[in-house]
């Protein structure tokens, strides 16, 4: 059974594409099937791993407007065992027409489980940052939210808003949704940056992952020639990161499931 992973945090610039693909890259070099949802108008985790933004027939916003089958949107990436459900402009028109739909916060959810035997072991979700009907489709589709964060203050400070909607999403559509955060860009270097780390940490405990990723500029350089990191440089230190992030997601999951189980 799939496990969904939403990527959303409503700050911008905080490597929330970034994260989507080296995940989605990392679990597949692990050897699990990978399908990356593009929920964000500006659709650059399609053009992340090398299509053109509206060139595709069916996009994500087929999906959740004219609910047409997951199964038909998808396609193929260069990256073995990383499918991509691309996302273009009209994606934008969402957050008009989606609130005047009866169950509106749960399309996506209901798309998801209502698809019969998706051959994916994890599913990630693109998000775009607002937090408007198409953020709260993604929460309400996912086991687990994961909040890239800056460790700067803004960005620390709009995770305000995002517990917010995690506890309005937890009362209303997915009881059960978990969140992580997951500290990006962090310089070790920088005091303020291990302060703020720190802060976070003791305001979130196990809430905050364990894997931190650096600046790293080969982060930068890998959407550009339209391979994930782990593909661009493998040897990379954000390879590597995303890679032992991947690792203690996959571990998560096994102990969530264990729980579940007893």
């Amino acid at each position: 059974m799939s496990k969904t992973i939403a990527v959303s945090n409503e700050k911008g610039g905080v490597a929330k594409t970034t994260t989507t693909l080296s995940l989605g890259a990392a679990l597949a070099e692990l050897g699990n099937r990978v399908l990356l949802i593009d929920l964000d108008a500006q659709a650059n985790l399609t053009l992340s791993v090398g299509f053109e933004p509206g060139e595709a027939e069916l996009t994500s916003s087929h999906v959740m407007l004219d609910n047409t089958p997951i199964s038909t949107v998808c396609r193929k990436t260069e990256i073995e065992k990383l499918d991509l459900i691309p996302s273009s402009s009209r994606i934008e028109t969402l957050e008009q027409f989606l609130p005047v739909r009866t169950n509106y916060t749960t399309i996506l959810q209901r798309a998801i489980k209502t698809t019969p035997a998706l051959p994916y072991e994890y599913i990630i979700l693109d998000c775009p940052p607002a937090l408007g009907a198409v953020t709260r489709n993604a929460l309400s589709a996912a086991d687990l939210l994961l909040i890239p964060t800056q460790a700067e203050y803004f960005s620390a400070y709009a995770l305000r808003n995002m517990m917010s909607l995690i506890r309005r999403t937890r009362e209303v559509d997915n009881p059960n949704l978990a969140y992580r955060i997951l500290v990006t860009m962090m310089d070790k270097r920088n005091k303020t940056h291990k302060n703020i780390h720190e802060q976070l940490r003791a305001t979130f405990g196990s809430g905050v992952l364990s894997t931190v990723i650096e600046l790293d500029t080969k982060l930068r350089e890998s959407p550009i020639a339209g391979i994930p990191i782990t593909h661009y440089k493998s040897g990379a230190r954000g390879s590597i990161q995303y890679r032992i992030l991947a690792q203690e997601i996959m571990q998560y999951v096994q102990e969530t499931e264990n729980k579940q189980a007893a």
